[in-house]
């Protein structure tokens, strides 16, 4: 059954590399049932909800992916996508949580129907490789910035950003950032050293090395200023009642309060951020997972792109941001996964830790935010794939344009929009105008309309 449903020999591998790739994945990425909690918390969602509608999701979207595309690329809430949520949709243009999931289910289902059209496929093609590997390495920083902020090491400044204090407020804010520094350090040393799972269990030892230090007392909580207890109160829990709260609440809104064009911008910003951050998320997971054919281009795209469009609007009813996929599908991939039977593993382990939201929602963003630090380096290393010569500078420039404008401007679509335009500008300013495709000079010429009317 197993070989009819994922063609087994025909991707010369078995079934015991497939749940080993699969478990791998998921041990490599389960840090995002700590991680978006946290996030969407700020916006104001209950952390236990978003857990369980975030494992939930995973299954959905990671289940798509492996039946419909049979591909072992696993799917969960994308990061920078729940920083734009929470960040920039509820905390910075001031929309409900509730408007802001609406928004994400409506963009969804466009997605879908785009998905079930070219459209989206040839938007992926067009972007040359140079620009794709670009993405990766933008993206990367931006994680890695977020990371920094959750830890409580980047701060704000007359410089807009610097280093914190870390004797002011030793026992709360300085013990948590040098615990991350800490973390960071310790998830590098295994991933050096080859360990499997190096982010999750670099996850849990740093939360363990917190836990002791609030024994000692070391490091205490402040519930005012959000510092919690370390230790959690339960392990395993069969109440999933929790997620009644976010369940179903994209249409639970107060429909005369949403004014139309105001909702319609809300739609389109989540419309450019999703294509293009899940373009963008795909393109990193291929190109470090050696999975782009001779001219860029990513097999069986269009159900990939289509199971990720399914996930995105399973996860706005249960309660949680976009669904993508995780540049972590690399590590399973490295260890043998090249059917959708990995993703389909990793999917099953994601619905299993609805069991243990109690734990997951006790760790505290100074273990977590090493994580994203560690996730930014994997993403960068694309750097040394983009050829920085005098004859591909036409491509190299953009690249960095998008590389710097993402974490700098908080924005990843910032970063592919600056270095869709600066690619198409400079194509034609130096008498090679014919390499660009119609396409990019199509999303060059909405891009600057955007800058223009929004």
């Amino acid at each position: 059954m197993l070989e009819k449903i994922f063609k087994l020999k025909q991707n010369n591998t078995t079934v015991k590399t497939e749940v080993i790739a699969g478990i791998t994945t998921f041990m490599t990425m389960a840090y995002i049932l700590a991680v978006n909690p946290s996030i969407l918390a700020d916006a104001g969602m209950d952390s236990t909800a978003v857990l369980l509608a975030t494992a939930i999701a995973s299954f959905i979207g990671t289940a798509c992916m492996a039946l419909m595309a049979n591909m072992p690329f696993a799917l969960s809430a994308g990061m920078g996508l729940n920083a734009y949520l929470a960040y920039t949709v509820v905390l910075g243009m001031g929309y409900s949580w509730q408007i802001a999931l609406l928004a994400v289910f409506v963009e969804g289902l466009i997605f879908i129907a785009l998905s079930l059209t070219n459209v989206r496929e040839a938007i992926f093609n067009a972007i040359p490789l140079t620009l794709k590997r670009g993405v990766s390495v933008g993206i990367g920083l931006f994680i890695a910035f977020i990371g920094l902020q959750n830890a409580g090491l980047a701060v704000d400044s007359s410089t807009l950003v610097t280093i914190t204090s870390f004797t002011e407020n030793f026992k709360t804010h300085g013990i948590c950032a040098l615990l991350a520094i800490i973390g960071f350090l310790f998830i590098a040393a295994l991933h050096i050293r080859g360990v499997k799972g190096s982010i999750l269990i670099g996850i849990v030892v740093t939360w363990l090395i917190g836990i002791g230090c609030q024994l000692v007392g070391l490091y205490t909580p402040d519930v005012e200023a959000g510092f919690y207890s370390l230790i959690p109160s339960s392990i395993i829990s069969f109440d999933f009642s929790k997620l009644g709260e976010t369940f179903g609440q994209c249409f639970n809104v107060d429909w005369k309060a949403i004014r139309i064009i105001d909702f319609i911008v809300v739609i389109f910003a989540f419309l450019f951020v999703d294509l293009f951050d899940t373009l963008g998320t795909l393109i990193g997971v291929a190109t470090k997972a050696n999975m782009l054919d001779e001219n860029g281009r990513l097999p069986r795209v269009k159900p990939a792109l289509l199971a990720d469009a399914i996930g995105t609007s399973a996860g706005a009813v249960l309660g949680t941001s976009t669904v993508t996929t995780f540049v972590e599908s690399a590590s399973g991939v490295s260890v043998g996964g090249r059917t959708g039977l990995t993703a389909m593993v990793t999917g099953i382990l994601f619905l299993l830790s609805t069991l243990f939201a109690p734990l997951f929602t006790t760790i505290p963003s100074f273990a977590t935010a090493p994580a994203l630090i560690m996730v930014g380096f994997l993403m960068v290393s694309s750097v040394t794939e983009i050829r920085f010569d005098d004859d591909n500078l036409t491509e190299a420039i953009p690249a960095y344009i998008a590389i710097i404008a993402m974490p700098l401007f908080y924005s990843i679509s910032e970063g592919i929009s600056l270095g869709i335009i600066s690619y198409v500008v400079l194509n034609v300013c130096t008498g090679k105008a014919k390499k660009v495709s119609p396409l990019m000079y199509v999303l060059a010429a909405l891009f600057i309309l955007k800058y223009i009317f929004l």
